[in-house]
């Protein structure tokens, strides 16, 4: 069987056994997908049929236990060519335990070790160099070389250990399988990171000559599941590793404690002496199931390469070839010189890469991140856990990164990750078994649709209204449509009555984003990116009875209320003891002393709506400890604005004539408009109604500097009812795929942010909106809906 007929073959299974995978794209899951209903289901059959004991134990079902180990880890070491009579097998949590295993053990020799790691290394390889000695990074394959040319390093007074992956995370590229042989010529042990490597490509031990001492592998990225690593060791490098001084259970033969501290390390395997406390039995007895139908359905990892190499090389060259209307490379690609993706030796089925614009400018990966979640594409985006590689490919300084980490940027954070116009990571596209030609032409196609510029492309630019020109008087221009606070942040908003004045404080709305839902275990704030339900989480603000209430818009599966309540002042007793005074609670990355409810029935309605152990929160009543994001303020954090739980600013503002222009192009393209509750606006202004057809001016906003509200009833400075505010404008609102969420059903779908990425995308981000807080010196305003705004 071809490549060719192999993907057939994929796709085939794709249509008929596995319909639920028709509608997804998978990049970066090593295959493991397609073939797990057969392995869950073999699995089940093994556990339903077998009674399976601890191991450490004579009865039957704990020797029934002890064989089936003993088979599967055979059967490992088969499946890498590892003679047993030459290696064994340990089995660890993931490839990173088995890392940390060698280095625990080789630190406990009398001179320590001495460490050299490869640039490429994973961060778990480069954090052995904590536990050595002295340790040394090679930046290139030919430091390495001249190193071993040059007899390795002098190992006579200290222990000698070097580590390198047998192919980057980061871009796939493949390095030297012989440097282990040379070097244990040289008198150096060598540990090699094959975690990458044998997700898509065979790895034989077979020649004892060539092989490293100690080989650390993650099973998942092979079969999915179960989670588990391996680390195989030659048998005559196993010295190095006896020195270890902790023992656990079934590591040892006999202890003694009282009187006499003495102990005896079992001695007939080598795994029986590292392999502490009770082994995943269940996990191992699994393995032995994903090894069969691993080979049933795809047959050898050889196969695998092949077939992953087309397409990871289709994926190069077409991403490659990408060109923008003026000629400009639409990805910068990060393909080491001396790869090639017609050589497996040298490449593997990753391409890593960041997109630019027509300019030349690069695109934010978080952007990317956003818009291939909504088109339900997965591929990693950031540091890629390399930070030598990107260091290199990217060719960032020490203190270039220092500078970005005093900036506030973080692994995994949802910060800028283009700093004065240079990236922090990249993107990494990668291809597994189960991977096929649609996929790619899918991702290939997903990059055009968004990210290619034809020439007559323009960025949308700011407007100024036309409206000025008319014979209209600015004071009647603009209005308040409607007023809305979201007490609880990420759940249903509440919106105002027409007839009431609003208070708005220095950090907003009264009562807008005074309470969050927290996760009872790390007290990190829910979002609706990750939990859509908050959707359906109805607070309303009862003013006459004091509470604020809070009811689900859907019946609640065995739920014993259908609605809670909170008083609206802050009754100390509501809170649990800790939290009289604070409870540190992370809100978009920012940490705040919030106070959490202590009533259990509070946690199990919140609990039972969003499927996950969480609570309700408040903020405290200082609110010094949040302000505006750094983005929008240029104010030190003595002065800036003052934030509840709100993302990013005190006051989010859109206008109707925006949301109109922006249906009327989702309607044209077949699409069902949005309403305006959508973006999750607090103000919603709009244009008069008799103005004359055709005058409306979207995306005005754009240009505003200030806004000031005035009661239209009786006009700028008069104050009858209170109903006066005056705005400045932070900054446009930056966009994500929140805006998926429909805020009735909490559904999740492609618009309005598909639109909203092809529309209004400048600078490599999407903004919609825009952030306001009361003018310098205001300590309060007062705001109603049908107040007229004046725009600066």
């Amino acid at each position: 069987m071809d490549a060719t007929q192999y993907d057939a073959y994929i796709e085939r299974m794709r249509e008929t056994e596995y319909p639920m995978l028709k509608d997804a794209t998978y990049l970066d899951h090593a295959g493991t997908t397609l073939y797990s209903k057969s392995l869950l289901e073999a699995f089940t059959a093994d556990m339903l049929g077998n009674l399976y004991g601890n191991p450490h134990s004579a009865s039957q079902a704990s020797q029934r236990s002890t064989h089936q180990v003993q088979d599967v880890r055979l059967q490992l070491l088969r499946f890498f060519d590892a003679n047993p009579d030459d290696f064994d097998l340990v089995f660890v949590a993931n490839a990173t335990a088995g890392i940390k295993l060698v280095a625990d053990a080789l630190r406990e020799h009398d001179s320590g070790f001495w460490y050299g790691y490869h640039r490429d290394a994973h961060t778990s390889l480069v954090g052995v160099r904590e536990l050595a000695k002295e340790h040394h990074c090679f930046a290139e394959d030919e430091e390495v070389e001249d190193w071993i040319r040059n007899g390795g390093q002098d190992t006579q007074t200290r222990l000698g250990l070097f580590a390198y992956p047998a192919q980057s995370n980061m871009n796939g590229r493949r390095l030297p399988l012989d440097w282990c042989g040379r070097l244990r010529n040289k008198g150096m042990l060598t540990l090699l990171d094959a975690a990458a490597l044998i997700s898509t490509s065979p790895l034989s031990l077979a020649d004892l000559d060539t092989a490293p001492d100690f080989t650390v592998l993650s099973l998942y990225k092979i079969f999915g599941f179960p989670d588990l690593g391996a680390l195989i060791v030659r048998k005559d490098a196993a010295w190095a590793l006896q020195k270890r001084r902790y023992f656990g259970g079934g590591t040892v033969d006999m202890v003694v404690s009282l009187k006499e501290q003495w102990h005896a390390v079992k001695s007939t395997h080598l795994h029986e002496q590292l392999e502490d406390g009770t082994l995943p039995v269940h996990s191992i007895i699994a393995l032995k199931s994903a090894i069969s139908v691993h080979h049933d359905l795809f047959g050898t990892l050889e196969r695998i390469s092949e077939h992953t190499s087309l397409l990871a090389g289709r994926l190069y060259s077409s991403l490659k070839s990408l060109r923008h209307g003026n000629d400009e490379p639409v990805c910068q690609i990060y393909k080491d010189k001396a790869s090639t993706y017609s050589d497996r030796s040298t490449q593997g089925p990753v391409v890593a890469f960041n997109l630019c614009d027509a300019k030349g400018h690069m695109v934010s990966n978080l952007e990317v991140e956003k818009l291939a979640h909504v088109r339900n594409i997965s591929i990693r985006t950031g540091g890629l856990c390399n930070p030598g590689g990107i260091q290199s490919a990217l060719d960032l300084s020490p203190w270039q990164m220092k500078k970005n980490f005093s900036s506030g940027q973080r692994c995994g954070s949802e910060n800028d990750d283009v700093i004065n116009g240079q990236p922090t990571g990249m993107i990494r596209a990668s291809l597994g078994a189960m991977s096929t030609i649609k996929d790619v032409d899918t991702f290939v196609s997903f990059v055009k649709e968004f990210f290619l510029e034809e020439a007559s492309d323009t960025p949308y630019k700011r407007t100024d209204s036309p409206l000025l020109s008319l014979d209209v008087p600015v004071s009647e221009q603009l209005h308040i449509e409607s007023l809305t606070v979201y007490p609880i942040k990420s759940c249903a908003g509440w919106q105002v009555p027409a007839n009431t004045s609003w208070e708005v404080q220095p950090q907003g709305l009264a009562w807008d984003r005074e309470w969050c839902i927290i996760h009872s275990g790390t007290s990190v704030a829910l979002s609706q990116k990750k939990y859509p339900r908050m959707a359906l989480l109805r607070p309303i603000l009862d003013f006459s009875a004091g509470l604020l209430r809070i009811t689900c818009a859907v019946p609640i599966k065995d739920a014993t209320t259908t609605e809670i309540s909170v008083p609206l002042s802050a009754d100390p007793r509501c809170f649990t003891s800790s939290s009289k005074t604070s409870t540190p609670t992370n809100v978009c990355g920012d940490n705040v002393a919030a106070r959490v409810y202590s009533c259990p029935k509070i946690s199990s309605f919140l609990s039972s709506v969003l499927g996950v152990p969480c609570t309700l929160a408040r903020f405290p009543a200082s609110f010094a400890s949040r302000h505006a994001k750094a983005h929008l303020s240029t104010s030190n954090s003595k002065t800036s604005t003052p934030l509840a739980f709100s993302n990013e600013s005190p006051v989010l503002c859109i206008s109707r004539m925006s949301v109109n222009a922006l249906n009327k192009t989702i309607k044209a393209k077949g699409g069902t408009a949005v309403p305006a509750s959508t973006f999750r606006a607090n103000i919603v202004v709009s244009q008069p109604l008799h103005l004359p057809p055709g005058t409306e001016t979207p995306y005005v906003e754009d240009s505003w500097t200030s806004l000031a509200i005035t009661d239209k009833r009786g006009g700028a400075g008069q104050q009858n009812d209170g109903s006066k505010a005056d705005f400045k404008v932070l900054g446009k609102c930056r966009r994500c795929h929140m805006l998926c969420v429909d805020q009735q059903t909490a559904e999740t779908r492609q618009e309005p942010f598909v639109t909203l990425a092809k529309t209004r995308r400048e600078d490599g981000k999407v903004w919609f909106g825009v952030h306001l807080a009361l003018s310098k010196g205001e300590k309060k305003g007062w705001v109603r809906v049908g107040d007229q705004v004046t725009a600066m």
